[in-house]
């Protein structure tokens, strides 16, 4: 009989996830401030670059751009799912009427990337991933409003959708990168082969 020992992840460097949050707060302001001021299409390609660096410098490469590939489809989707119910309007970067602009899907890209670097402290947290989500979600939309990149027509609605619907992505897209990372941060354990 043998023994395979599957090991636990190395720790994150404290630099790499300081710079994790650094970028995704630098690619956040570039493409709502790009987008307030008519620009989408730069703050768009600030958020590629960082995007690209992350990717490239990533653990497991393929593991983390499938989650962010996911990330994105599923966050385009439901924001556009609000966009066409008239809950958020977008003025800058709407390629398609109905959907929500292209940026948006570059910041669900950003959120992505942290997911299993700087965010990686809320894994096996649900209650905390949920109240993050419900608070998190809603405010960081209602700075983008107040910044001018989207703007809601009735903003109770627009905060509780976004709180309900956070309050369940959170979760949801934590497990989802937990999953592909394929690195719990538990102690390493043996499997056995026969």
């Amino acid at each position: 009989m043998t023994q395979a020992v599957v090991a636990a992840p190395a720790r994150l460097a404290p630099a790499r996830v300081i710079l994790n949050a650094a970028g995704f707060q630098l690619g956040w302001f570039a493409c709502v401030l790009g987008a307030a001021r008519g620009e989408a299409a730069l703050g768009t390609g600030v958020a590629a670059l960082l995007l690209a660096l992350h990717v490239a410098t990533a653990p497991r490469r393929r593991q983390e751009a499938l989650l962010i590939g996911g990330v994105v489809l599923l966050g385009f989707a439901w924001d556009s799912a609000l966009a066409a119910a008239g809950i958020v309007r977008y003025d800058t970067g709407v390629l398609l009427p109905g959907t929500a602009p292209y940026w948006i899907g570059a910041l669900w890209a950003l959120f992505a990337a942290t997911l299993n670097s700087s965010m990686r402290w809320i894994r096996h947290r649900w209650r905390v991933a949920l109240a993050f989500g419900a608070l998190g979600g809603p405010l960081s939309f209602w700075a983008g409003v107040r910044l001018g990149a989207a703007a809601f027509p009735d903003t109770t609605l627009a905060l509780a959708a976004l709180s309900l619907g956070w309050a369940v992505w959170m979760p949801l897209l934590v497990h989802l990168a937990a999953r592909l990372d394929r690195s719990p941060d538990v102690p390493a354990r043996a499997a056995q082969h026969g």
